[in-house]
């Protein structure tokens, strides 16, 4: 079987995961503990990050990387376009998203982290230990705050993140209003990123990810209760409906949807 390193809320191990689901692949997940799990991730493949999948006795590292492989060594519903230009487009939309959606929807919700604690701790998965979940909490908001400064998410950067989004999602919701997928048709590896990595924007509602049932349909309120976006939002829980499965023993509902408040 398959099996896949991951950390549950990181928006690129949630577009392979959907990636998986989408090609009917089953696959093991191992959850990476930050730090010494890490460690162990280096020996294995010699970086430190998620998603890597291994199969058999390969390790392929990179969300990017393990898409090409799956559409390589699994063809069954495949990724990319026959047409070479919708091919080529297909490609450079993973690529936008993964370096716009990705990148700022994490430093989007590192606000709401560094400013509500019970979210912060409702964020680990529901596995955790109420220990380490107690020490989560309990983390300064100021400390946080540092923190973010340290690694370049200031205010600023935060406030230009969100901005930056916006016009993401006005695009993206352009693209869809007369197509069911972003490039006609036809879903692609463009659909499965971009509904993958804007699960920090807003979570889906379905029980997909191994989160408190309370967290479903929550997200930041400037974009997750704009109704501007609630076309591309409704497209996502779609695509979602038609291709994630569902986290096993989960009931099919969700809860009604609430907002991470950042002031």
């Amino acid at each position: 079987m398959l099996k896949l390193y991951q950390w549950e809320l990181s928006q690129y191990s949630e577009k392979v995961r959907l990636i998986l689901d989408y090609k009917g692949l089953e696959y093991g997940k191992i959850e990476v503990t930050p730090g010494i799990g890490q460690v162990e991730l280096f020996r294995l493949t010699g970086q430190k990050q998620v998603p890597v999948l291994k199969d058999g006795h390969r390790y392929i590292v990179d969300s990017t990387e393990i898409a090409k492989y799956l559409d390589s060594e699994y063809p069954e519903n495949p990724l990319l376009p026959k047409d070479p230009k919708k091919r080529a487009a297909a490609l450079l939309m993973e690529d936008w998203a993964d370096e716009s959606i990705g990148v700022k929807g994490r430093k989007s919700l590192f606000a709401a982290i560094s400013q509500d604690q019970n979210f912060r701790k409702s964020l680990l998965p529901v596995s955790t230990p109420d220990i380490l979940k107690s020490m989560v909490e309990g983390v300064p908001t100021d400390f946080l705050n540092v923190l973010g400064l340290g690694v370049g998410f200031s205010r600023d950067v935060i406030n230009s993140a969100i901005a930056s989004l916006r016009q993401d999602l006005e695009i993206l919701t352009e693209l869809l209003s007369d197509s069911p997928y972003l490039l006609g048709d036809e879903p692609t590896i463009a659909d499965l990123t971009v509904a993958g990595l804007s699960i920090l924007l807003k979570f889906p509602q379905g029980p997909y990810l191994d989160l408190p049932e309370s967290l479903r349909g929550k997200g930041l309120p400037i974009l997750a209760d704009n109704p501007d976006y609630e076309p591309f939002f409704t497209w996502r829980d779609r695509l979602y409906a038609q291709f994630r499965k569902p986290l096993s023993g989960k009931p099919a509902a969700g809860s009604a949807p609430t907002s991470i408040q950042i002031d």
